[in-house]
């Protein structure tokens, strides 16, 4: 029962001198929406190609159920890719782009009927079955596609960059439809992605990378707010950075200044380390915050901008003796919203279980 669906084993892919994937070891589990989450030129891409065949890897292996698919060949591994064009044939309806697979693999009309239209339900293309892909829109496309993977029921469905076509708004809509459609399916995905927003909202579990290596693996929420380096507090989301040194369970940043946070173990006390803050956990008071019930932070500063989002307001606070200052997001509905201005002085304030102490 507690057995990975997919194992990955110390996976290596060189090119020339550059290690493109470098040993990655990964524990994927069956249906999950696992996110393989990084920037451009990591590995992800060439780590999802290594899982569907397309590369070989200089060393390690990998295992679908048990197996070792090391050495099979694509067309014998039972997972599917979607790639980011999309790759629907323009002559071809709807219905006839999805049943394509099917009808090559020689399965009877009446068993492509039926697997055709129940994707085609699950993806809400019937209505859209006799359209040719001109007539379709880029989220309408990227459906056709995905039913397409869907319809040959692989064990696990590849996902390079599936929305990267599509605009901001209807990014956001189809991350919910693949979502949905997933669980639906009960199908395994793995998606890569370099959207951090992306990856946050639709994944069961993420896999972030840099530079080939695996820097962490967790729930969105586990990454987002218990990140293990900086390279993970900086990539995924916005923070606020204090660097300095290790000063018991707080970070010395300046003469008399010590800001405490929750930090990893084993390191020494004058230990080069950052504390990190997002910028939504940063309040902002008229006068120095009340302790309460807990540890708080705080620093003195004056606001030096304020730009607003919309929903939100990101606020630009300048400190004393701290270059770069710090960022704070309020939402517009809170009530010192309205009655911040440039140039006002305030106090910002932090609880020290939202801080994170990372290594230098």
């Amino acid at each position: 029962m507690n057995e990975p669906l997919i194992r990955l084993h110390r996976l290596t892919r060189r090119f020339g001198a550059v290690s493109a994937v470098d040993r990655v070891s990964l524990d994927i589990r069956e249906k999950q929406l696992f996110a393989l989450l990084g920037p451009s030129g990591c590995g992800k891409t060439t780590l999802l190609r290594i899982i569907a065949g397309f590369e070989s890897p200089d060393d390690g292996a990998v295992f679908l159920g048990g197996r070792d698919l090391t050495g099979v060949r694509p067309s014998r591994r039972p997972v599917n890719m979607m790639f980011q064009s999309y790759a629907l044939f323009p002559h071809m309806s709807v219905h006839q782009n999805i049943a394509y697979g099917l009808e090559a693999e020689g399965l009877a009309k009446g068993e492509i009927r039926r697997r055709t239209g129940e994707v085609m339900e699950m993806t809400q293309l019937a209505a859209l079955a006799h359209r040719k892909p001109r007539q379709l829109s880029g989220g309408q496309q990227q459906r056709v596609a995905l039913a397409r993977a869907l319809v040959k029921r692989p064990r696990v469905l590849l996902l390079d960059e599936p929305l990267g076509a599509l605009d901001k708004k209807l990014r956001g809509q189809m991350q919910a439809e693949l979502k949905r459609i997933q669980h639906q399916s009960g199908i395994t995905f793995i998606v890569v992605t370099h959207d951090q927003e992306e990856a946050l909202s639709m994944a069961d579990r993420i896999a972030l990378l840099n530079q080939g290596k695996l820097v962490q693996v967790g729930a969105p929420r586990d990454l987002y707010e218990r990140p293990n380096c900086r390279f993970a507090a900086d990539f995924i989301g916005a923070m606020n950075f204090f660097a300095g040194r290790l000063d018991g369970d707080g970070v010395r940043i300046g003469a008399g200044v010590v800001l405490r946070g929750m930090g990893p173990e084993g390191l020494e006390d004058g230990a080069r380390v950052d504390l990190a803050v997002r910028p939504e956990r940063v309040k902002l008071f008229a006068e120095p915050p009340a302790e309460g019930g807990g540890r708080m932070n705080h620093l003195k500063g004056r606001i030096s901008d304020i730009t607003y989002y919309g929903q939100d307001l990101i606020l630009r606070v300048q400190v004393e003796d701290l270059p770069g200052g710090l960022c704070a997001r309020l939402s517009c509905a809170a009530e010192p919203a309205g009655r911040l201005r440039k140039g006002q002085a305030v106090w910002c304030g932090w609880a020290a279980a939202h801080a994170r102490i990372l290594a230098q």
